[in-house]
C-alpha cells in the first residue's frame, strides 16, 4: 500500500513538474510577443533586445533594459546586419577572431568553404550572440530557422556547434547553386532562394542589398586575418 501511495505522490510530482514547464513556456512566449509588439509600435526598423535574467529570489525577469550586477542573456529580435539606417561602420566595427574559432574552422573544412565567409555571415546573422532568436524565429549563431534546421539535421540550434555545422552546410550549399557568388548566397541566405530566382539576382530589398553589402564589407576584413584563424 505504501509503495502505491509513493507511486501515485511520485507521479504526481512529474505531472506537477511537467505543468510547470509548459506554464513557463506558455509565459515566456507570451511576454516575448508583448515586448516585441510594444517594439514593433514604437518603431519597427529600429533594434530590439530583450534580456532574460534570475532575480535574487531565483525567478526569472525579462526587459527591454540591459540589467545591471547581474549575469543576463539577450535575445536580439533582428537581424544584426540588416538595420537600413545603422549607424555602425562596418569597415571598422570590432571583429570577432576567435569565438567559435575550432567549430567554424572544422565545418568550413567539413564542407569546402571559407571560415573566413563563415564569420562574415555569423557577425552579420547574430554578431555572435548564440541565443539570438530573430521577430521570425530564426535562432542561434546562424539564425536558422526551425524547418531549416530540421533538414539540415540540427536539434538544437541554440547549440553553437550544431548551429555552425548546419548554418555552414546550408551556406556551402547555396554557394554551390550560385557557382561561388558570395553576393548571390548571402541574398539566398538573408531573403531565400526563392527571391534570388524571382528577381533574377540580389532582391530589390533595401534589408537585403544592404546586408548583402555588409557581409561583403565582414568577410573581406576577417579574410585579411585567415592566417590567424586555423
Amino acid at each position: 500500500m505504501l509503495r502505491k501511495v509513493e507511486q501515485r505522490d511520485s507521479t504526481k510530482v512529474m505531472l506537477l513538474n511537467r505543468l510547470q514547464k509548459m506554464q513557463c513556456c506558455s509565459l515566456v512566449l507570451f511576454f516575448l510577443s508583448a515586448i516585441y509588439a510594444d517594439i514593433s509600435h514604437a518603431s519597427e526598423k529600429k533594434s530590439a533586445n530583450i534580456y532574460t535574467y534570475k532575480s535574487t529570489s531565483g525567478v526569472t525577469s525579462f526587459s527591454d533594459i540591459e540589467p545591471l550586477d547581474v549575469d543576463y542573456s539577450r535575445y536580439r529580435m533582428d537581424c544584426y546586419a540588416c538595420e537600413v539606417d545603422s549607424l555602425i561602420d562596418w569597415r571598422k566595427a570590432k571583429l570577432y577572431l576567435q569565438p567559435y574559432r575550432y567549430d567554424i574552422n572544422q565545418a568550413s573544412l567539413t564542407y569546402g568553404i571559407d571560415p573566413a565567409f563563415v564569420r562574415a555571415v555569423i557577425h552579420a546573422e547574430s554578431h555572435f550572440n548564440p541565443k539570438a532568436i530573430s521577430k521570425t524565429g530564426a535562432q542561434g549563431l546562424m539564425q536558422l530557422m526551425p524547418a531549416t534546421a530540421v533538414e539540415l539535421g540540427v536539434k538544437n540550434s541554440l547549440s553553437a556547434k550544431q548551429n555552425i555545422k548546419g548554418g555552414v552546410k546550408h551556406l556551402a550549399r547555396l554557394l554551390r547553386k550560385y557557382n561561388g557568388d558570395n553576393e548571390l548566397a548571402s541574398a539566398a541566405y538573408n531573403a531565400g532562394e526563392g527571391a534570388v530566382k524571382r528577381h533574377g539576382g540580389i532582391p530589390p530589398y533595401k534589408e537585403t542589398q544592404v546586408y548583402v553589402e555588409r557581409v561583403g564589407i565582414l568577410y573581406q576584413r576577417y579574410g585579411r586575418f585567415s592566417h590567424l584563424n586555423k
